[in-house]
């Protein structure tokens, strides 16, 4: 139960770090500086936690070299996700950009598990578990896809609108390199956990993710923006706005102590409804300057049928 509470929670904070990391975007200009700055702030965060639970911030020698190489690129992978979504968006729109990662996530979550890569613990894809990942594909779809769906055919215009006349070849290249990069997203789910029980500390995994990811980033703003200044005419500073990194890094923590909890496979479609509950409610109440878009009958079903799936894939 304490698993499930902590997927939840952390799924619950990643569209809290998306509106956080928007206003810290608008304060720079750069969505990059923004994700540099949200992982440089976390690895801070991870550091003094790890020094506090006792744990070096080395690691050792023999580590480095007696370990599978894929054991360090949970970082790698991070960032893969993050500039894809980046990417993504101006391609396919906000719905496309939500749907194809997700589909990603679940599949590669219940192959890992099933077949045991990185490591992971076994859990056999069997016919119930196979149904449960089916129910929270369509809870995805209905919660997420046909509201946006049903708003375009009434008012004749949308994504698919705004999407013409692009060749059909290209725009699943992009979905399908959507699917990709939601399947890093959960091999870096499986990596860290495993570096949390090589480490003994998941916090230090978490860290070593997070360091990683940092210095890829440091690389590409320093290639894309060699002068960076504080916007301090616009006014969108807030307190809170540099807290994405603290938020980001108990997402990356939670991770590296679901995986080997629970399983990748469930740990995935856990911290999705929590993604899926906080997006949801975000978007109602307009939380950290977000638009208000009151939730629907339609989207609370949807959030049930994943539920559903869930309960088969993890209890059953």
């Amino acid at each position: 139960m304490f698993a499930i509470i902590v997927g939840l929670a952390i799924g619950f904070g990643v569209p809290l770090q998306t509106s956080i990391n928007s206003r810290l975007r608008d304060a720079f200009g750069s969505p990059f500086v923004s994700s540099f700055l949200s992982f440089l702030i976390g690895t801070i965060f991870l550091a003094i936690v790890t020094v506090a639970t006792g744990a070096s911030l080395g690691v050792s020698g023999a580590i480095l070299t007696q370990q599978p190489t894929w054991l360090w690129l949970g970082g790698v992978f991070g960032v893969i996700y993050l500039t894809s979504n980046i990417l993504l968006f101006p391609k396919l729109g906000s719905v496309q950009t939500v749907i194809f990662p997700v589909l990603g996530q679940i599949l590669m979550g219940l192959l890992i598990d099933n077949f045991g890569w990185f490591r992971a613990r076994v859990q056999a894809l069997s016919a119930v578990r196979g149904i449960g990942a089916v129910l929270v594909v369509i809870g995805v779809l209905v919660t997420v896809a046909l509201p946006g769906y049903l708003a375009r055919r009434a008012d004749k215009l949308g994504e698919n609108d705004r999407l013409h006349g692009r060749p059909e070849a290209s725009l699943w290249f992009w979905r399908l390199w959507g699917i990709f990069s939601g399947m890093l997203s959960a091999s870096q789910t499986a990596i860290n956990g495993d570096l949390g029980l090589v480490l003994h500390s998941a916090v230090k995994a978490a860290l070593i993710s997070f360091l990683i990811g940092t210095v890829l980033l440091a690389l590409i703003v320093i290639g894309q923006h060699p002068h960076l200044t504080y916007r301090e005419s616009v006014p969108v500073h807030r307190w809170w706005m540099w807290l994405g990194g603290v938020i980001g890094a108990f997402f990356v923590l939670g991770n590296a102590y679901l995986a080997p909890t629970i399983g990748i496979g469930p740990a995935v479609v856990i911290v999705l409804i929590g993604l899926m509950t906080g997006s949801l409610l975000v978007d109602q109440f307009g939380w950290l300057g977000a638009k208000h878009n009151p939730i629907t009958g339609l989207q609370i079903l949807g959030l049930l049928v994943m539920v559903g799936g869930v309960v088969l894939i993890r209890l059953v």
